[in-house]
């Protein structure tokens, strides 16, 4: 079907990951077309890498679409749901609406990239308009580049680079309507596409702590600025504070913007000390360089960055993996974040990375097994950011951490945790035993042990690998590869 000739031919408005309506330069594009607008948004095939990475991302995208679809109704108009392969399922909209346009926002992960590049050559090719705009990032990771044309491999001379590339352009506005088409076309409902988990239903503890869509979004970002900001640079590290944004699962959806979240910390009140923003601005431009990183190796979440560690001996144990996995690891602090892990489908950055340093060094169990567990179960599964950050534990990516750098999950507890507040959130069994031995429970006396209402084995497991005979053999690991160059 083919639009009546008395209105002008729709456009097509693409929405991927970014679900939101402010500071969305694909919208802003139709909207200023003068164009009725028909927004889209298709369920690609997940075989083919495209979509929400994991379970718990489905479960976010669930609302998260359906929040999007209210706010468009907002502007007098609606999101339109269709499954299948993105070229079929355009085409077919394109003949159903007589569109003769689309647009969408540009993704950097390399499914999605190829997609879009084949996409836009074949409309294209059949006299389409097939236009493609910034946003999803700061800056295209294309014009990133070192004064010899190469791919930045080190943080810090990445974030100078942002820095002479100046401030952002500000973030642009939601429209304030949008011209409906006189004829809508057919939509998927929602629950059919069975993003939510049912029996059991895993995801119960989500909205304990989450409300996805972008008014949340928003008010997140000016509760954080409001309240966490001053004391970021400090407070940052310890997982019982609420000190960071908790912004990662809307950034990962796009139902806000890197360039709404820097233009936030523009101009504050002098009693915000600067390197507390700097401090945050810089956990932004660390995304940015994750992205830089994918950009230019499309492999990065299932070969080493670094082809040293290619021979790496990593150790096959699934009773070991699944401990690991069910946060039954005899570490306080390890167990806690895969606890919260799978209550809220997120962790703490400091946590991750001592959990993340437990897998690959403790139990030498390839990072890219660790990679795959966190993108099904986190709500702010980036392809970008997951891969990048398991590389940088693991010694194997761009700029990472030297594997002879292996966190004890003792002391880390006790730096971070001294209190024991978090550990006695998330493994309630250890919450009568004492701040001495609430790290190390394996080490406490038999009395302090019983008194706590604990016997190790049975209400919490001894500890699974002997921290400092498990450091030892990982760092034997990488001495084997020395020997072997």
């Amino acid at each position: 079907m083919t639009s009546s000739t008395d209105e002008p031919n729709p456009i097509l408005l693409w929405f991927r990951k970014d679900l939101r309506l402010d500071d969305n330069h694909a919208l802003q594009a139709a909207a200023a077309s003068g164009r009725p607008v028909v927004p889209i948004y298709i369920r690609e095939p997940e075989a083919k890498g495209c979509g929400p990475l994991g379970a718990a991302q489905r479960w976010w995208l669930h609302h998260s679409l359906a929040a999007l679809d209210k706010s468009l109704h907002g502007l007098g108009s609606k999101l339109v749901l269709r499954t299948g392969d993105a070229l079929s399922v355009i085409e077919r909209l394109l003949e159903e609406t007589g569109a003769e346009a689309i647009v969408w926002n540009r993704r950097y992960d390399p499914a999605g990239m190829a997609v879009d590049v084949g996409v836009k050559k074949t409309l294209r090719d059949a006299g389409m308009k097939a236009n493609s705009f910034a946003g999803q990032l700061l800056h295209e990771p294309s014009r990133v580049r070192t004064g010899t044309g190469n791919p930045y491999k080190t943080y810090t001379p990445f974030w100078r680079a942002l820095e002479q590339f100046g401030e952002p352009p500000f973030p642009i506005d939601a429209p304030a309507k949008l011209c409906a088409p006189g004829h809508w076309p057919l939509s998927d409902a929602l629950d059919s596409w069975s993003l939510l988990p049912t029996k059991p239903n895993w995801a119960s503890n989500f909205p304990d702590m989450w409300v996805p869509g972008e008014a949340a979004a928003r008010g997140k970002l000016g509760d954080f600025i409001e309240t966490a900001l001053d004391s970021y640079a400090v407070e940052r590290d310890f997982p019982d504070k609420p000190a960071t944004s908790m912004l990662s699962p809307h950034l990962a959806l796009g139902e806000i913007s890197p360039a709404r979240i820097w233009h936030a910390t523009r101009g504050l009140p002098k009693n915000i000390p600067t390197d507390n923003i700097v401090r945050f601005r810089k956990e932004v431009a660390w995304r940015e360089f994750c992205y830089h990183q994918l950009f230019h190796f499309p492999n990065l979440n299932s070969a080493n960055w670094n082809d040293r560690y290619d021979d790496f001996p990593w150790r096959s144990d699934a009773q070991l993996f699944d401990s690991w996995r069910r946060g039954q690891t005899g570490y306080p602090i390890v167990d806690a974040g895969m606890r919260q892990l799978w209550r809220h489908g997120w962790m703490h950055n400091r946590v991750r990375m001592i959990v993340a340093s437990f897998l690959i060094k403790d139990l030498l169990i390839d990072w890219r097994e660790g990679e795959a567990w966190f993108r099904d179960t986190l709500v702010d599964a980036d392809p970008a950011a997951n891969a990048a950050n398991w590389q940088w534990v693991a010694g194997s990516g761009a700029d990472a951490s030297p594997f002879f750098r292996i966190f004890n999950p003792v002391l880390q507890g006790e730096k971070f945790d001294s209190d024991g507040g978090y550990i006695r959130t998330f493994v309630p069994e250890l919450a009568d035993l004492d701040n001495k031995y609430i790290h190390r429970p394996f080490e406490a006396p038999d009395d302090v042990l019983r008194r706590a209402g604990v016997t190790l084995g049975q209400h919490y497991p001894r500890p699974i690998v002997d921290h400092a005979l498990a450091r030892r053999r990982a760092l034997d690991a990488l001495a084997s590869l020395k020997n072997d160059e």
